[in-house]
C-alpha cells in the first residue's frame, strides 16, 4: 500500500475524550519532532454533535461526525485512530481494515478472545494489502523504558531470573466516586486488570523477550457499588488484581495492579533481576532508569542513575537538548512517529505492537480471570 503523492495520510480519529486528547496532541507535533510522511488531522468522530464539535475545535481537527461508517468509507482517509472504550473496538477496526485503511488502535485489543481474534482475521488479510494494524501500548514508547529494552537484548542483564510489575493508581479511593463505564464488564471487559494490568503484562514479555506460559491469579472488587444515575450501581469489573506468570525461557514474574492504592497516582514499576545485573524504572520518574552492573567487583556495585534525555537514547534525537526531560504525552508522538515510519518503509521498519500481540497479550488476561474463577489454580497457556 503506497503513501499518497498529491496530499498529506488523511487521519481520522473515532473518539475525544482522555485518550482522543493524547492522541490529538501527539498527530499535531509528530510532524515537528521527527522527519514523517506529513499527515492531516481530517475529522474527529463522537456520538454527541455539540461536544465533538467542541472537541474538534479544541483539539486541532478540520471537521468532526458523528457516523464512523461514514468517515472509514472516505477516499481522504488513510489512518483510522480508535480512541474509544474497548467494546467497540473490534467492530470500528474490522471496518476500517476492510474499507482498506491503517488502523491504530488503543489498548487492550478487544474485550475478550472471540473478538481479538476476529480482529487478527481481518489484520492478517489487511496485511496482505500492505495495511498496518497497530496495537497502541505506549509505554513502549517512553524512551527510558525504550532504553531497558537495549539493555536487556544487547545482554547487560544476563539471563533474566525474575521481574516485578505494579501498576497503581488511586483514583477509585473514594467510594463515592461515581459509576463510568470503566466499571462495568460489557463495556471495559475487566477493571484493573484489563486497563492498567494489559501494561504490566506487556512490559514483562516485551522487555523480556518471553511469552508467558502459565499464570496464577487472583482479582478483587474492592467497593462492589458505586453512585449512579438512578442510585447505587453493582461494580462489575475488577478493583485490583495479583498474578503470578511463569515464562517460557525459565524466568518468574509477578504483576500487581490496583485503582485503590491510595497516594499512587500512576505509578508503573517495573523491575528486572539477571544474572548479570537488574533494571529498575518507575513511571512516576519517566526520565530515569536505574541499572545494576553485577559483573562490576562487589565493592563496586550499586544502583546507578541513567538520566535518559541524551541524543543518544531512543527517540530523543528528536526532541530537547540533553538534561531537558520528556513528559507522558512525548510517548505518544514518539508511537505516531514509528506509525508512519512502518507506513512509509513497510518491512523494513514494522510496527510492533500488532493485533496478534494483542490476542497473545488477551489469553494471558483471560488465563488470570480462569485462574481467580479456579480459586487460584495454575492455568496453561
Amino acid at each position: 500500500m503506497s503513501l499518497p503523492t498529491d496530499r498529506p495520510l488523511g487521519i481520522a480519529m473515532i473518539g475525544y475524550a482522555f485518550m482522543g486528547r493524547a492522541h490529538s496532541q501527539a498527530w499535531r507535533t509528530v510532524g515537528a519532532a521527527f522527519d514523517v510522511p506529513r499527515t492531516a488531522r481530517r475529522v474527529v468522530v463522537g456520538r454527541d454533535e455539540s461536544a465533538v464539535a467542541d472537541a474538534a475545535s479544541r483539539l486541532g481537527w478540520e471537521e468532526h461526525a458523528t457516523d464512523w461508517r461514514e468517515v472509514i468509507a472516505r477516499e481522504d482517509i488513510d489512518i483510522v485512530d480508535i480512541c474509544t472504550p474497548g467494546f467497540l473496538h473490534a467492530e470500528i477496526a474490522i471496518a476500517a481494515l476492510e474499507a482498506g485503511k491503517h488502523v491504530l488502535c488503543e489498548k487492550p485489543l478487544a474485550n475478550d478472545t472471540a473478538e481479538a481474534e476476529a480482529m487478527v482475521t481481518a489484520a492478517r488479510a489487511a496485511r496482505q494489502r500492505g495495511q498496518i494494524a497497530a496495537l497502541g501500548f505506549t509505554y513502549r514508547r517512553v524512551p527510558a523504558l525504550a532504553l531497558a529494552k537495549q539493555f536487556v537484548d544487547t545482554g547487560k542483564l544476563g539471563r533474566i531470573r525474575q521481574v516485578r510489575a505494579a501498576y497503581f493508581q488511586d483514583w477509585l479511593v473514594d467510594e463515592n466516586a461515581g459509576m463510568s463505564w470503566r466499571l462495568r464488564q460489557e463495556t471495559a471487559g475487566s477493571g484493573a486488570l484489563g486497563d492498567i494490568g494489559s501494561h504490566a503484562v506487556d512490559q514483562i514479555q516485551h522487555l523480556t523477550g518471553q511469552k508467558a506460559t502459565a499464570v496464577r491469579g487472583r482479582l478483587a472488587t474492592l467497593v462492589p457499588q458505586r453512585p449512579g444515575a438512578d442510585g447505587l450501581e453493582e461494580v462489575t469489573v475488577d478493583d485490583a488484581a495479583w498474578a503470578t506468570l511463569e515464562l517460557e525461557d525459565g524466568a518468574l514474574a509477578s504483576v500487581e495492579v490496583s485503582r485503590m492504592a491510595t497516594g499512587a497516582k500512576n505509578q508503573l514499576t517495573i523491575e528486572l533481576y539477571g544474572t548479570d545485573g537488574a533494571l529498575r524504572f518507575d513511571l512516576e520518574n519517566p526520565n530515569e532508569l536505574w541499572f545494576l552492573d553485577a559483573t562490576s567487583p562487589i565493592a563496586e556495585q550499586g544502583f546507578t542513575r541513567v538520566l535518559v534525555t541524551e541524543p543518544e537514547h531512543p527517540y530523543l534525537e528528536a526532541w530537547w537538548p540533553q538534561g531537558h526531560v520528556l513528559g507522558w504525552e512525548n510517548a505518544f508522538t514518539n508511537q505516531a512517529r514509528d506509525l508512519l515510519v512502518a507506513i512509509r518503509d513497510g518491512e523494513v521498519a514494522p510496527y510492533a505492537p500488532d493485533f496478534a500481540d494483542g490476542l497473545a497479550l488477551q489469553r494471558v488476561l483471560d488465563a488470570i480471570i480462569a485462574s481467580d474463577a479456579a480459586d487460584g489454580a495454575t492455568v496453561t497457556l
